[in-house]
């Protein structure tokens, strides 16, 4: 026993050796990067070099194999470094706020209180009012005692009732605080620090927000204008290694309204399916799908989905913070771990308003969108503006000439009128800006008046 002592505690003393070593080296690493970002922030390079950064992941993989490492654990460590030198560079920077449709919502928020009248195109909140039988239920609520915890995954009623219209069973659902939560939450319980998500942009930056907070990188997915949007499946697959755990898909697609066709959709489920990856598909404005007919990722029957969903755009319900997803049995008991020790539960009386919402026809809503769009569409078009006829959702996504879109945005501002910047959907869209249509035709009619007016000063 003695001797089996001695060769234990030599060995550990070998790993704290080893452990000293890795340390050391790691930091010599961050030095290196400390001058690689000065260097590129004389140069004006970007931080990020996904070329260089395959480059790495290659000579890397090439290692591992050649020395029997497992593929993946190394891909992990390895984006931990990637992480961590991109966060250095980053820090040597000149340090300015990202602007983005929140942002652009806050100081729109401060000059109304400061007493200024602004026109709100910037955010997906629909001026129509909830049913009358969601305010109703609140009432109802109070009276009843319906004001207590709950389930973490939300009241029985509820889940049933929306269990019942997706023809899931109850017990693959989550109710949510928004869908934003259940974004979160997907992310934070499926995947570990090092692994990989992609998202194909331009696409709400809540994703990589999550997976950002979650220590889970990050990969990006470029659509063009020109390609109408489209994803080019070829590069997805080239995308994939043995550390994305994760596809995010976006559709009806926020900001541009894009939806994929069904050809489209097929290919990345299959390719989910063959690399044995998690399908998150955030389908908050399914119900306002025009131009085309949407598919969502439940009707694949892919046990690695999760579909998030709300209440908050089919019934204009934003500010009661109710949303849900769906997937299997196993995903949505990891999600409600996480949710048991983040919120507990939704507010009880908000399930129920959600409840009451859920028997109310909400087509009257989706035609008072689909008019105001295509209001939108064709002041754009009067302008001269080059964007892709949205296919769905609550938005258009046109390119602005002749500057960039944090300047228009801010002009428009001073003058009164919020909308977001395209930037804010991805750091290649500069050159674009969101307009919601969630005001009445004569609202957006000044606001776009006052957009071609600061277009023209500027041109």
């Amino acid at each position: 026993m003695m001797k089996d002592d001695g060769e234990l505690e030599a060995l550990r003393e070998k790993v704290r050796l080893v452990t000293a070593d890795i340390v050391r080296d790691v930091h010599k690493r961050m030095d290196l990067a400390r001058e690689i970002g000065e260097i590129k922030g004389r140069l004006g390079i970007d931080v990020r070099d996904e070329k260089v950064e395959q480059e790495v992941r290659n000579s890397v993989l090439a290692l591992a194999d050649d020395i029997g490492m497992n593929r993946e654990f190394m891909l992990r460590l390895l984006n931990i470094l990637l992480e961590e030198s991109e966060s250095l560079q980053a820090k040597r920077r000149p340090q300015v706020q990202k602007q983005t449709h929140l942002t652009i919502f806050m100081k729109a928020r401060q000059l109304e209180a400061a007493g200024r009248n602004i026109i709100h195109m910037e955010v997906g909140e629909p001026d129509y009012a909830p049913p009358a039988l969601v305010g109703d239920s609140l009432s109802d609520s109070f009276a009843r005692g319906k004001y207590h915890y709950t389930d973490t995954r939300g009241t029985m009623e509820l889940r049933q009732a929306i269990a019942k219209q997706a023809k899931v069973h109850e017990e693959q659902l989550i109710v949510t605080p928004g869908g934003r939560f259940g974004v979160f939450s997907a992310i934070v319980s499926l995947l570990r620090p090092g692994q990989e998500i992609i998202v194909i942009e331009p696409a709400w930056p809540a994703y990589r927000e999550c997976a950002d907070f979650a220590g889970v990188r990050t990969k990006v997915l470029k659509t063009r204008l020109e390609d109408k949007w489209a994803p080019d499946i070829r590069h997805l697959e080239e995308m994939i290694t043995p550390t994305t755990k994760m596809i995010v898909l976006n559709y009806p697609n926020n900001p541009t309204g894009k939806i994929l066709d069904n050809a489209t959709m097929d290919r990345i489920v299959s390719l989910a399916k063959d690399n044995d990856l998690f399908l998150l598909s955030d389908e908050v404005y399914a119900d306002y799908a025009f131009a085309r007919e949407f598919h969502g990722v439940l009707e694949y029957g892919y046990e690695n989905s999760i579909m998030i969903s709300s209440f908050s755009k089919r019934y204009a319900m934003t500010g009661f913070r109710v949303g849900y997803a769906i997937s299997s049995k196993e995903i949505i008991s990891k999600m409600t771990r996480v949710q048991a020790i983040g919120i507990t539960s939704v507010a009880e009386p908000m399930q129920y308003a959600a409840l009451a919402a859920l028997g109310e026809d909400h087509l009257e809503n989706v035609k008072t969108m689909k008019s105001r769009l295509d209001f939108v569409t064709r002041k754009l078009r009067e302008l001269s503006l080059n964007f892709v006829q949205p296919d769905g959702a609550m938005y258009v996504y046109p390119k602005i000439p002749n500057m960039d879109d944090v300047t228009l945005v801010e002009r428009m501002l001073e003058k009164g009128v919020a909308v977001a910047p395209g930037s804010g959907f991805g750091e290649s869209y500069k050159h674009f800006i969101r307009i919601s249509a969630c005001q009445p035709e004569k609202q957006l009619a000044k606001g776009l008046e006052v957009m071609a007016a600061v277009i023209k000063e500027r041109s």
